[in-house]
């Protein structure tokens, strides 16, 4: 694996780093490298950021104002403000005013966003094929529960 001249990659951390440094330099490595291949598998431009929009309204079930999706994602308004737009323009999803405060604008999904982000995960779908040739589904269904459980744990303490 690699590139010539490059080393074989060793563990995540330093020699006598402490455990907990160690599985958070682990993950951050794999969200870069998964964040990397999975963005140049998605459609149309699709830049991860827009996919993980798509993909949390869907998930949630629900409209989010776009301070609640900054929050959610922990960026700031502004770069939400321009993930949204850019969703917009494509018409992958629209702006409503809150029924209870016409000055709230709730984001919602449209039939085209839907689409967009099924046609995302119909990319993906190689990836995860490709995945499941270096690692079994039993391997996979092994380490879910735990990287829940993990997320879970940091969700809760995400700063302010």
């Amino acid at each position: 694996m690699g590139k010539p001249g490059e080393t074989a990659p060793k563990g995540p951390g330093l020699k006598g780093d402490p455990l907990g440094n160690l599985v958070m330099t682990e993950i951050g490595i794999i969200a870069q490298l998964a964040g990397t291949l999975f963005e140049s598998v998605l459609p149309d431009g699709m830049t991860q950021a827009q996919y993980g929009v798509l993909n949390h309204l869907l998930r949630m079930e629900a409209e989010r104002t776009i301070g609640e999706l900054a929050s959610s994602f922990q960026v700031r308004q502004p770069t939400m403000s321009s993930t949204v737009r850019k969703l917009e323009d494509k018409g992958l999803v629209e702006l409503k005013s809150d029924s209870r405060d016409r000055r709230i604008r709730r984001v919602a999904i449209t039939k085209a966003g839907r689409a967009a982000r099924q046609a995302g995960l119909d990319a993906l779908g190689p990836l995860y094929a490709e995945l499941m040739t270096h690692m079994s589904e039993r391997e996979l269904q092994a380490i879910l529960p735990t990287l829940t459980k993990l997320r879970v744990i940091l969700d809760e303490r995400r700063p302010g």
